[in-house]
């Protein structure tokens, strides 16, 4: 299948100011958010980007939207680096075609705007069709996700958190994008709310034909949303394949702490013996050598503090980054 994003060796590092205490130091204390990034995102696919919070998640999102310049690296869109040397003609129709929902629904929309300018403000932004095409564009939009007309005059403390984010799914779909970035769309919402969204993702995926990013840290949502997954640990990726393989034959111990630690409904179906998991997530300032995993793996060896491992195929489309795969599935 067609691969419409491509990230390629994706790096985004920060430069923080030393405390007093180093001011004496001449080494620049430098955060890698994200170091070395690569995967594809076919068309009409959902890939899910897992991870805890501080993994990277977020700022790979904003590198693909524009919000944020790599250190190195490249973003691929329709066969064009978005970060290159494009032009401005080229850029915007790039950004059109790439639109996001974000984790607070309340938070990324303007409180001073109706419901109806929200929805409508892309379509003003980039100057499409008249005033009816456009007004009518926005209550399309509003009817495929879920609200009434009721609703256009209304403003975003009005509605429920469900609602809101019904209304950030609407302008994110206006100008008829071809990838929607979707960070943490349910995270903030109540358990009751979150299937209707997630359900409404699914449909309007097969209605228009998209194609999503879809970031989250709970793997139950990405099981039900993505054909693939990605799983970040501390600004890298350490375990890639599709969805199917990835719950049946996890192969990195980070994945494996993460599965384990999915809620199941069914108490005969718990495993009932606690993680081996250790401490916290290393600061990404002082990023261990090494495998960055081994301060807090239960199968670390020597080598493993030494030697910094390649995100390498072990079977066809199963890739992971941990010395314990010597050999493949």
């Amino acid at each position: 299948m067609e691969t419409l994003l491509e990230v390629e060796k994706l790096c985004k590092y920060f430069q923080v100011k030393r405390t007093l205490g180093e001011m004496t130091k001449n080494t620049p204390r430098t955060v890698k958010a994200v170091d070395c990034v690569s995967f594809r995102v076919r068309r009409g696919e959902t890939l899910g980007l897992v991870g805890e919070s501080g993994c990277g998640k977020t700022t790979t999102t904003k590198l693909i939207l524009g919000l944020l310049k790599p250190t190195s690296g490249r973003v691929i869109f329709e066969g064009q680096d978005i970060h290159g040397n494009i032009m401005q003609s080229t850029l915007k129709h790039v950004h059109r075609e790439i639109q996001a929902v974000f984790q607070d629904p309340a938070g990324s929309l303007d409180p001073r705007m109706t419901i109806g300018e929200i929805v409508r403000e892309p379509l003003d932004i980039h100057k499409t069709g008249d005033t009816s095409f456009r007004d009518d564009t926005v209550r399309q939009m509003l009817e495929a996700v879920g609200l009434t007309a009721e609703q256009y005059n209304r403003y975003p403390h009005e509605l429920s958190g469900g609602q809101q984010q019904r209304v950030a799914v609407a302008r994110a779909l206006t100008l008829h994008p071809k990838i929607v970035i979707l960070d943490e769309p349910v995270s903030a919402l109540d358990m009751s709310v979150r299937s209707q969204i997630l359900n409404l993702l699914k449909d309007l995926q097969a209605k228009f034909d998209l194609t999503y990013l879809f970031v989250a840290h709970d793997l139950s949502v990405v099981r039900y949303m993505c054909d693939d997954v990605a799983v970040m640990y501390l600004g890298q990726i350490v375990e890639y394949c599709p969805t199917q393989d990835l719950y049946e034959h996890p192969i990195h111990p980070y994945t494996k702490a993460l599965l384990e630690a999915v809620p199941i409904p069914d108490p005969s179906k718990r495993i009932t013996r606690p993680s081996n998991l250790r401490g916290s997530m290393p600061s990404p300032i002082n990023i261990p050598t090494g495998c960055r995993f081994h301060t807090r793996c239960p199968y670390a060896v020597e080598k493993c503090e030494k030697v910094e491992p390649e995100l390498r195929e072990l079977s066809k489309g199963h890739f992971a980054s941990c010395h314990l795969a010597e050999t493949p599935l």
